[in-house]
């Protein structure tokens, strides 16, 4: 399983993709990254056939156009990249990177009565 490969940058971005989008051709990958950064269809193509090797993504070759879709979690890589960047980053301190987190991103105020109702349930355990 790919669980403990960590992603690059671009193969992040093409997660990102497929988590949002679900099981893709490599043209609708390609529209959207072509959008966000004008990137090229080889380019995607190459990539997508690198992560499918790597074990990140599937690739179902039944029909002459073939469908990838994520193999990993998103939950997993976002919870393993996270742990990461607190350790190496923050130098274990979680405490610094959620202020530092807050301090550069704009909360709405839902998302900080989320953090709220967060921060309460966390406190009565």
């Amino acid at each position: 399983m790919a669980d403990n490969i960590k992603p690059t940058e671009g193969e992040l971005e093409i997660l990102n993709i497929l988590w949002e989008k679900g099981p893709s051709t490599v043209r609708t990958v390609h529209e959207v990254l072509e959008k966000a950064k004008g990137s090229g269809y080889t380019t995607t193509l190459k990539l997508m056939q690198i992560m499918h090797d790597k074990g990140l993504v599937k690739r179902d070759s039944s029909s002459r156009v073939h469908i990838y879709e994520a193999a990993i979690s998103k939950i997993k890589t976002q919870g393993q990249i996270l742990r990461k960047m607190v350790d190496t980053v923050f130098a274990g301190n979680t405490m610094q990177m959620v202020i530092q987190a807050l301090g550069n991103h704009k909360a709405d105020p839902a998302e900080l009565e989320a953090i709220r109702k967060y921060l309460d349930e966390i406190e009565k355990k």
